[in-house]
């Protein structure tokens, strides 16, 4: 039986992180790269649990009555530059398209970075009534933003999928409900699917999206020190439906602009995914969020081969309520399929050789703490579920703990500094004043306000870390992607 070539991790997690990152995006096989830089092939492996993120999140929106839609890739440039504010936010990200063949183009056109503008010209058209609010679409689709920072594979690339909800109403009041309802949702994603524990908080004015009222995220903290942002949930205000005649007569018969809200989450979570629970064997999959759940490597000998394959294939009948794969494959040995597993990030693995038959028994591995288990035959089914459930829950504590141990509380500018210098998430008093904040990332060589989390203290003891004046909220500070 030939042993193929060794494909492992080289390096640690915690040693090189950024090489440690591109090998387990590469060796797990989620991500081919091409001759565009910025631009990646996601590999079924990857693309697999962003299908998983789409069927839940879907099924979430369309509980409150958001419809899918599609809108064309390429956005005009006078239609782009209607709202001011915006296009000054994206103006360095946007690839133009100056010509069609041997023509050039009239006018230069915008490969979607994103759909406000596109959308909102169509929205002014639909709506002219209270009849035809509210207005929830949602579509699916891709962006592409010609970042010229060192692009990252999943978390920074030049064209990335994602969904993006653009919704109308005739109030504040709906508005905002929904902004916190998807903001939700975007938790329930991390938490629930991918086990990451999130923050949930409000953006300052100078992090919130170009154009919006105000902006609301869910934040998390990687183990290389850095935050970063999982999904943004916007309120647009009236800003939009300004620039884009959005109104529509009331019960009254009066004219009144539309409220907006626009959110999003991306394909950048399948690099935090990867990122936060990781190790130095390769990727980890959280069982819910997990194209393969479980693995049956066989252990074959030629004099008992068929017996072992027969018992193994029952197995896998027996499973059929989870996403199992039975590898029967004669060439190569055991030892490198179970390396080549662990490397995939397959929550679980049942070894079954002739031995094992005998007791009637299998062995069970987990992948995230690697203990193994023998386990009767005939309670397989049963053992599989709850362990299953049991590393969703482990995993999810174990990244909990993580944020919880990185989270570090500065009273002063000194112990400001020195926690950011450690790499760590730090909750600080703030004044609230941009200047302020500018000031932070100045001094500070790029650490930013990462979000001012809901969960604030009834009051405030210390004054602003940064300019000793009162300070009017707890905020969180860090580097980040």
């Amino acid at each position: 039986m030939a042993e193929k070539k060794e494909t492992g991790i080289t390096v640690k997690k915690d040693q090189d992180f950024s090489e440690w990152y591109t090998q387990v995006i590469q060796k797990a096989d989620l991500i081919e790269y091409t001759q565009v830089s910025g631009c990646y092939i996601l590999k079924p492996n990857s693309y697999s649990i962003w299908e998983k993120i789409q069927r839940f999140f879907d099924n979430k929106i369309k509980s409150l009555g958001v419809k899918n839609a599609y809108f064309p890739l390429f956005i005009p440039e006078s239609l782009l530059k209607k709202e001011a504010k915006h296009i000054e936010g994206f103006a360095p990200e946007v690839a133009w398209v100056t010509q069609g063949g041997d023509s050039k183009l009239n006018e230069r056109l915008a490969v979607r970075p994103t759909s406000e503008t596109i959308m909102y010209d169509a929205y002014s058209k639909w709506i002219r009534s209270y009849r035809d609010l509210p207005l929830k679409i949602n579509q699916w689709c891709n962006v592409v933003r010609w970042e010229f920072k060192h692009p990252v594979p999943f978390l920074r690339s030049r064209e990335f999928l994602w969904q993006e909800g653009h919704t109308v109403y005739a109030t504040k009041e709906e508005a905002d409900k929904e902004v916190m309802q998807i903001l939700d949702f975007y938790s329930q994603v991390f938490e629930e699917l991918l086990a990451i524990p999130v923050i949930k908080g409000q953006k300052s004015n100078g992090e919130k999206f170009a154009g919006a009222l105000y902006t609301t995220s869910v934040e998390t903290f990687l183990p290389n020190g850095k935050a970063i942002q999982g999904a943004t949930s916007h309120c647009l205000g009236q800003n939009f439906a300004k620039s884009f005649n959005i109104e529509f007569l009331d019960e009254n018969g009066s004219k009144r602009f539309a409220w907006q809200n626009s959110w999003g989450i991306t394909t950048r979570t399948i690099g935090i995914l990867t990122m936060v629970h990781g190790d130095d064997k390769g990727f980890v999959m959280p069982p819910r969020i997990a194209h393969t759940q479980v693995v049956i490597v066989p252990i074959l000998f030629e004099d008992s081969k068929k017996k072992v394959l027969t018992a193994s294939e029952k197995i896998k009948k027996e499973l059929a309520e989870f996403s199992v794969e039975l590898d029967s494959r004669e060439e190569y040995t055991a030892g490198w399929k179970f390396n080549q597993w662990e490397l995939i990030g397959v929550p679980l693995r049942i070894e079954l050789g002739p031995k094992d038959l005998e007791k009637d028994q299998v062995v069970v591995v987990r992948r995230d703490n690697g203990k193994k288990e023998n386990i009767k035959i005939k309670d397989v089914s049963k053992k599989v579920k709850e362990l299953l459930e049991e590393i969703q829950k482990d995993l999810f504590n174990k990244a909990k703990k993580f944020l919880q141990d990185n989270t570090v509380e500065a009273k002063d500018w000194k112990g400001f500094i020195k926690a950011i210098e450690d790499k760590k998430l730090v909750k600080a008093s703030w004044c609230k004043n941009e200047k302020c904040e500018a000031s932070v990332k100045e001094k500070t060589d790029g650490a930013k306000i990462i979000n001012i989390p809901f969960d604030q203290p009834k009051t405030l003891k210390e004054n602003c870390v940064l300019c000793n004046k009162k300070a009017e909220v707890i905020a969180l500070f860090a580097k980040s992607y």
